[in-house]
């Protein structure tokens, strides 16, 4: 059993990031987002239970799926629709969209729209963390798909080589846009692909938020004790389909089905006093109507910065 003040405050930001997806899930529907955009419904324990384990001085390396990353990361939820409507208040300045969310000063790296994109961008901020004798540790998320990409490999070899401070977390929802992991790898066990590389690798529920925050602490005292990199196969499932163009014909109504009877939500509703999950619904619908009012009336981006950006500027 949870600790009901610790259950209520991690099943808060989950449905936290539940409602704004489904939020933008309206709003995209409306026209007033464009683009691709990639949802993490049931996929929330993840966002939570990995940035729950960091320091605010580590860094967060995210992937195109990173709206819950964002938010559990601290970004202000009005930056992130303002970042999706194309304002110049965005996180972004309005310029990345849904799939490049970015955050210096609250370290978070991305939002990066390609596959693996992220793991050499986390494995040299480490690198320059450990170079510099710096306490910081970089936490990488990243899908199961990566693990067919050159890039996962190539770092995940460096980063062992080097006994780099990153700790590797890859949200395994057993699919690769519409093909299934069964269907692509020989061998699904990917907490025992990544321990041939020589790196401390376990499984983890990835529908469990503390069993995920406990299982991202032990990671990251242990890169940051110097003992190297770790990687967590954090076993989970998006409710969603792919993205908002995806038609979701690969998957059997009875999977999905089963997986949603093990809601990240649901685990830790029994554990809570009704009242406080009311209470907290409320203020969350509250700020999303005032995060979402407040980014609509932000300014556009004016027609004379157009080339901004594509230089570094002095």
């Amino acid at each position: 059993m949870t600790d009901p003040k610790d259950a209520l405050a991690l099943h808060t930001a989950m449905t936290r990031i539940r409602r704004f997806e489904e939020r933008c899930v309206e709003l995209y529907s409306a026209g007033d987002i464009r683009g691709f955009m990639h949802l993490c419904i049931g996929e929330e324990a993840v966002a939570v239970g990995v940035t729950a384990a960091l320091g605010a001085d580590d860094a967060v390396v995210s992937t195109y799926r990173e709206h819950g990353h964002a938010l559990a990361r601290g970004i202000p939820m009005e930056a992130l629709f303002a970042e999706m409507f194309g304002r110049t208040t965005g996180c972004s300045g309005g310029r990345g969209g849904s799939m490049h969310l970015f955050d210096a000063a609250r370290r978070f790296y991305g939002g990066n729209a390609i596959v693996a994109g992220g793991i050499p961008l986390a494995v040299g901020l480490a690198l320059a963390d450990s170079y510099t004798a710096r306490p910081q540790v970089t936490a990488c998320l990243f899908g199961d798909g990566a693990f067919a990409e050159g890039e996962f490999h190539e770092s995940l070899n460096l980063a062992a080589l080097w006994g780099l401070p990153v700790v590797l977390c890859c949200e395994n929802n057993r699919y690769a846009m519409g093909t299934s992991l069964a269907r692509s790898h020989a061998q699904t066990d990917l907490a025992l692909r990544a321990a041939s590389y020589g790196v401390r690798s376990w499984a983890v529920d990835g529908m469990d938020a503390p069993a995920v925050r406990d299982a991202v602490r032990l990671a990251v005292d242990t890169a940051r004790a110097g003992g190297g990199p770790c990687f967590l196969e954090l076993r989970t499932y998006r409710f969603r389909a792919h993205s908002m163009y995806d038609a979701d014909r690969y998957r059997e109504r009875s999977e999905i089905a089963g997986w949603q009877e093990h809601d990240p939500l649901g685990a830790l509703v029994a554990d809570l006093d009704p009242d406080d999950v009311a209470a907290a619904e409320a203020a969350i619908a509250e700020e999303i109507d005032a995060a979402v009012a407040a980014a609509q009336a932000a300014p556009r981006e004016p027609v004379a910065d157009l080339t901004r950006h594509v230089l570094a500027e002095r």
